[in-house]
């Protein structure tokens, strides 16, 4: 798939947009609609769209990812399918074959991702899934945590990217708990530089707010930040064109030549 060209160093923004499907499912019906949501998001200066197709199918349908896959083809623009490693996902990944698949660790009791998968204890498992992927031509992207044997172990995968979960970070910042949000901080950085150094590209993503966002944005290795959540909550507010537009000033101002990490 074709992809727009963007300056060096500019950092791209997907935007999940999940929890408009959540919206939806809690009346049933079709409003909202989740690939008006995605319409808007692109208008509003998002570069791709994140969708997580659970096992439980808790949000986002079958039916939305065959709409979005057909939206965002036509304006050639890049669909992230987020997917647990299960064989009903793989063969759903393979039918549409978007541009990027990210895998990510599922629990059906869970609210939303807690952790990053285990790629370590899971290699024999996850690797053949990349290797179909990669074979369809998707781009695999693995969610991990900031952990030197995870991100080595992602690397011998065979994945193009690994998205770095960046929760416990902006937990810690909202909390105020400053020693642990620094610490966290610290291990993105470290953990965004080795990914690097072994020619993987680096995303991150998971609860990022206004408050949190610039920091993350300002590490250099770091490609593409996917948020969802916290953008379709502000949507509610300020509508969701001028909640993304907000976010996508501050990860710009977090990269301009003159910004301090």
């Amino acid at each position: 798939m074709a992809e727009r060209l963007r300056p060096p160093g500019r950092l791209r923004l997907g935007v999940n947009i999940d929890h408009v499907a959540t919206v939806r499912n809690a009346r049933g019906g079709q409003y909202p609609d989740p690939v008006r949501a995605a319409e808007e998001a692109l208008a509003a200066g998002a570069d791709g769209i994140t969708a997580h197709l659970r096992e439980d199918r808790r949000h986002i349908s079958d039916a939305d990812i065959d709409s979005l896959s057909d939206l965002l083809r036509d304006q050639s623009r890049p669909l992230n399918l987020e997917m647990a490693v299960t064989q009903e996902m793989l063969a759903i990944a393979l039918h549409h074959r978007p541009h990027a698949v990210c895998l990510v660790p599922e629990k059906r009791e869970e609210r939303t991702t807690e952790g990053g998968l285990d790629v370590v204890g899971g290699h024999n498992w996850i690797t053949p899934f990349v290797g179909r992927l990669n074979e369809a031509g998707s781009r695999v992207s693995l969610f991990i945590g900031a952990d030197p044997g995870q991100i080595d172990a992602a690397h011998r995968t065979g994945a193009a990217v690994v998205e770095l979960h960046t929760g416990a970070y902006c937990d810690a910042v909202r909390e105020g708990r400053d020693q642990e949000a620094e610490t966290e901080l610290a291990a993105l950085r470290a953990g965004a530089a080795r990914a690097a150094a072994l020619g993987l590209e680096v995303h991150a993503g998971h609860g990022i707010d206004y408050e949190t966002v610039q920091p993350i944005a300002a590490i250099p290795q770091v490609a593409e930040l996917n948020i969802g959540h916290f953008l379709i909550g502000e949507a509610i507010f300020v509508g969701l064109g001028p909640a993304i537009a907000r976010m996508r000033a501050l990860m710009d101002d977090a990269r301009a030549p003159d910004a301090t990490a």
